[in-house]
């Protein structure tokens, strides 16, 4: 029997599993409204460690202009992780298409010591480099490219702190929710409930947004689900019940003034006496249809149980029993493995900071300049030349090729080219488009790969033409070859 709407309602997250915009994402605001990180009235230029100007210095000293192709990918991937959900394409692409040095950023650079000539070329800077990406939602692996860079060296060089930044931090983030969504199975609705736990307002904003990419259903955040078009929901808190002079006092006072919204946090003083009451509210106010318990403490799994048989047992069948406390994808596996009658479960701290695997082992590394494929082959951290493709098969088996290979049979390329010339390539994407890749992957995904604990992590199989190129860059920098020329590709 379909259970009560509400916050916690029955009905789906529509505007992302339909991917209708009257629902989701068309709230009439700015291009970073449908994205998701500010930077307020800041230019862009100064997002950066030092050392990349310094060396954007040298090369504008040497006259060192040419084309470089930078890499970014993960090295090896976290604990516990068999996959990655690739995330933040959306936020660099805003801000490369508005990269510049204000006047105030020169005043500062001067002021450290960088010379005039070197401010001059700064001031009239602007990115007009090309990128090719993987999209916001795809499931990608250790040491696949994720995005790629070409763009006169400068250029390429300036923009590696905010790339990193961005596609680190929202990989991480939109990876864990994966999990979550993975654990439960489409049988516990989602919420997000990490706000107030995020480590800063916007990465509370991004975790809302990608937790909606992979699945979640709604957010506590009121600010995300008007920002992205998402739908909010929340419960009580123990202070509201606590300002009451009884429990049945507060919730017949919530329900009164909230009747469509009324799921009821039981646990403040004891929690199947919370129940009772809630049952009593309910049943007098003619709740059912929109009524909900919250369970925030103590052991829920029996207690939901203990909980639901009071519910049915009172003929309240469609009121939802909603979890929240300190949970992860664990949790809420075990609830399922254990068939807990559990409806919804809000997903707080341990998502909005991934607490088991809080950051990624990421690299931005050139692999061409002026047309000359380039490698690092320093041990364990060795990377491969060239601009590069990933071609995906069934059951997402991967290739990484040279970018102009044509594509093997019953495979498709991930990179796309998504800016051109500084300008970028197609509308601002809202949730769904993130939403429809990573169900489209998720099917695809094997159980070995996705498993919470022991999983499989796949290698990318690398094509023959790149091997080769791997090769001769690494004996030429032996000096067991001539050095490999502008035009080399592995053939």
């Amino acid at each position: 029997m379909s259970r009560a709407t509400g916050d916690f309602g029955t009905e789906s997250f529509e505007g992302i599993a339909n991917g209708r915009p009257d629902k989701l994402g068309t709230n009439g605001g700015s291009r970073s409204a449908v994205s998701g990180v500010h930077t307020g009235h800041m230019s862009g230029g100064l997002l950066t460690d030092l050392y990349e100007l310094t060396m954007a210095a040298s090369y504008l000293r040497r006259k060192m202009t040419g084309s470089a192709t930078f890499s970014l990918f993960v090295r090896d991937l976290p604990p516990n992780r068999g996959f990655l959900v690739a995330a933040g394409l959306s936020d660099c692409l805003d801000w490369l298409a508005q990269f510049w040095f204000s006047p105030t950023d020169l005043d500062y650079l001067a002021g450290i010591g960088f010379d005039d000539r070197t401010l001059a070329s700064f001031a009239s800077m602007r990115f007009g480099g090309d990128v090719w990406a993987v999209g916001d939602g795809r499931i990608v692996f250790a040491n696949e490219p994720i995005l790629e860079v070409t763009a006169p060296i400068v250029q390429a060089q300036l923009v590696e702190t905010y790339l990193l930044n961005q596609v680190s931090f929202q990989t991480t983030m939109a990876t864990k929710a994966a999990r979550c969504r993975i654990a439960a199975a489409d049988r516990i609705e989602l919420v997000d409930f990490a706000f107030r736990r995020a480590q800063g307002i916007e990465a509370g904003l991004a975790v809302a947004r990608l937790s909606a990419m992979v699945g979640f259903a709604a957010t506590s955040n009121v600010e995300a689900a008007r920002r992205y078009g998402l739908r909010p929901a929340g419960t009580m808190a123990h202070s509201y019940i606590e300002a009451f002079p009884t429990e049945l006092d507060a919730f017949h006072a919530f329900a009164a003034d909230q009747p469509e919204r009324a799921t009821f946090l039981v646990d403040t003083y004891d929690t199947l006496g919370g129940v009772a009451h809630a049952i009593d509210v309910i049943r007098r106010l003619g709740l059912q249809r929109h009524a909900g318990i919250r369970l925030d403490s103590g052991d829920l799994a029996l207690l939901a149980i203990d909980a639901r048989r009071m519910l049915d047992e009172a003929g309240l069948p469609e009121v939802r029993i909603v979890v929240s406390g300190g949970l992860d994808e664990h949790d809420l596996a075990t609830f399922v493995s254990r068939s807990v009658p559990i409806d919804a479960a809000g997903i707080g701290t341990r998502m909005g900071v991934s607490a088991d695997a809080p950051y990624l082992d990421s690299a931005y590394k050139l692999v061409a300049y002026d047309s000359r494929p380039v490698a690092k082959l320093s041990t364990g951290k060795a990377t491969m030349p060239g601009p590069k493709q990933i071609f995906r098969g069934d059951g997402l088996r991967d290739v990484i090729a040279c970018r102009d290979e044509p594509a093997p049979a019953g495979t498709g390329p991930l990179l796309e080219p998504v800016m051109l010339a500084g300008r970028r390539l197609g509308a601002v994407e809202d949730v769904c488009a993130g939403r429809a890749r990573f169900e489209a992957d998720l099917v695809e995904l094997p159980e070995d790969v996705s498993d919470l604990c022991f999983p499989v992590t796949p290698v990318a199989a690398i094509s023959p033409r790149l091997d080769r190129l791997t090769t001769d860059v690494q004996n030429a920098a032996h000096g067991l070859a001539g050095p490999v020329g502008r035009h080399s590709n592995g053939r």
